[in-house]
């Protein structure tokens, strides 16, 4: 317990062992370990979170390593979950981890653990529709979260309704590193404040950008409800 506290001595301090040791009971999927993924497996792979399955089937791409942070020049050609996977046990061993190397469908189909909580890190719309789909039937709440250029979204599914999105293919422009990193990092924040107890903004969309001069701004928008809920 003393090397345990010792870990999470600042988590600690934020929110009290109580609050700490119940993310011990949680269990988190990560779908996507890309640039959104990797980034999510490093802020909340060593939270205390207790279970943090990832699911992808791609492997690392020398044009991914710039921007998705937790690969290196070695991972070139590997796995992206397992190399995800093996770098959240790196650092810390109060966690238990799973790397799926299966697209989502297949992993939808054959999947029986439930989860506290999903998180979208995938990079494109018709996925995202699944995991909504997904998610509503197994009532398990998701966030998702997309990126391009200098702006992102953010959005805690719980009750509202993600098709109102124009669901295609849509292949996304450039991508800044700093950008990635402050959208995985908002989202980040919602996934541990919701395991851990606190309040956060449910059914809202968060649109974030940085507009010409470079300053940082956010808009909302409320989410309308899914005609199931």
């Amino acid at each position: 317990m003393q090397r345990y506290n010792n870990y999470f001595k600042r988590q600690i301090e934020l929110w009290g062992e109580e609050r700490q040791q119940s993310l011990q009971e949680k269990s988190i999927a990560i779908i996507g370990a890309g640039g959104l993924g990797s980034s999510l497996a490093m802020a909340l792979g060593s939270s205390g979170i207790g279970r943090v399955d990832t699911v992808d089937f791609d492997n690392v791409s020398l044009h991914n390593i710039h921007r998705q942070i937790a690969f290196g020049l070695k991972d070139e050609g590997q796995n992206k979950a397992q190399v995800v996977s093996h770098l959240i046990e790196s650092k810390s061993p109060f966690v238990q981890t799973n790397a799926y190397d299966i697209d989502f469908d297949t992993f939808a189909l054959h999947n029986t653990h439930r989860y506290d909580l999903i998180l979208d890190a995938t990079d494109n719309l018709p996925t995202r529709q699944k995991i909504d789909i997904y998610a509503k039937k197994s009532d398990t709440p998701w966030i998702y979260a997309s990126v391009e250029e200098f702006n992102g979204q953010i959005c805690f599914f719980e009750q509202s309704d993600f098709g109102v999105f124009n669901i295609s293919d849509h292949t996304p422009a450039g991508i800044a590193t700093p950008m990635v990193m402050t959208i995985a990092s908002i989202q980040a924040n919602f996934a541990l404040r919701y395991l851990a107890g606190l309040e956060i903004p449910k059914d809202t969309l968060h649109y974030i950008y940085f507009n010409t001069q470079g300053e940082f701004i956010t808009q909302k928008f409320k989410m309308p409800k899914s005609p199931k809920c």
